[in-house]
């Protein structure tokens, strides 16, 4: 099996060179080699590997400037997936696609499902959602996994944000109006590579195998809630350091202004995952203690 991997030097392709080793050959190319903000350029990047697993971890991310770039982000997030789709459709093989809970306005009391109305309350949101629909209307083999507040060992990332500020500030404010579940790459790449696998084994009927899957960690807490399990984290891990931090207050949204709006409720409901592929995702406190073991390590 030959994998190609978009956006290999991203947080999430990083750790699919590693997670999908088992299955094949891996081909992760960054910007350089495939550029998703040149959407003609995909088809021939696709026809020149011939693969039979696409995997997208390339994106448009910065949540805030999409609001003043959005037809960047539109060609990156929509465009550029829609063309990666049809090459999909056309070679043959499986695309596998990375969304977000940010396709919700997040109004909802409980966790959303894969099957409840979108209503993007930002550019980000609309533009990744317009990559979920290219996707499905180009008839190709896929798998669209919606995944939230991802973090990593590597790169920029709330958790290593948040260990920088513990150690250079006494007092530090953040968002706790806000909820969801912090998700490490390398899970979200682990549950990748059983997916690819799971969906291999039902290809080749008459209708293309195409899922929608909700894929983040168990559980759920806020922004503030996460910046407070990662210090007492952190202090576990780390206990000869002397971090600065003394206090971590909560705010509402209000007091932190940004550009872009965010959803207020960003659960996700993981049960559709685990009822028809078997994969069960940890909870986020796990995740994060392996994580800052991992950094611990490096």
């Amino acid at each position: 099996m030959k994998l190609l991997v978009t956006g290999g030097n991203g947080q999430v392709g990083w750790e699919l060179a590693r997670s999908l080793m088992p299955l094949g050959e891996v081909i992760a190319l960054d910007r350089n080699a495939c550029d998703l903000s040149k959407p003609d350029t995909i088809a021939g990047v696709v026809s020149a590997h011939q693969p039979d697993v696409i995997v997208n971890a390339a994106a448009y991310t910065a949540v805030d400037k999409a609001e003043s770039e959005p037809e960047l982000a539109h060609a990156i997030n929509a465009t550029a997936v829609g063309e990666l789709a049809v090459a999909a459709r056309q070679a043959g093989a499986l695309l596998v696609h990375y969304s977000t809970d940010y396709v919700f306005d997040g109004t909802k009391a409980g966790a959303y499902l894969e099957t409840d109305p979108t209503a993007p309350v930002n550019e980000y949101g609309r533009s990744k959602l317009a990559g979920e629909r290219a996707i499905e209307e180009s008839g190709c083999d896929a798998l669209i996994l919606r995944t939230t507040w991802v973090y990593a060992a590597r790169g920029k990332n709330f958790v290593a944000t948040m260990l920088r500020l513990f150690a250079e500030r006494e007092a530090l404010t953040v968002v706790a109006d806000q909820y969801g579940a912090p998700t490490w790459a390398r899970n979200i790449a682990d549950a990748t590579a059983h997916l690819v696998r799971w969906a291999d084994e039902r290809r080749g009927g008459a209708e293309p195998v195409f899922r929608r899957y909700n894929l983040c960690s168990a559980g759920r807490t806020s922004w503030h809630g996460f910046a407070e399990e990662i210090r007492a984290q952190a202090r576990a891990q780390w206990p000869e350091r002397a971090w600065a931090v003394k206090s971590i207050s909560p705010i509402p949204s209000s007091d932190y202004p940004v550009p872009a709006p965010r959803p207020a409720n960003s659960s996700l409901d993981n049960f559709a995952l685990h009822n028809e592929t078997g994969i069960t995702m940890p909870h986020w406190k796990v995740a994060l203690a392996a994580c800052l073991a991992e950094m611990a390590n490096q």
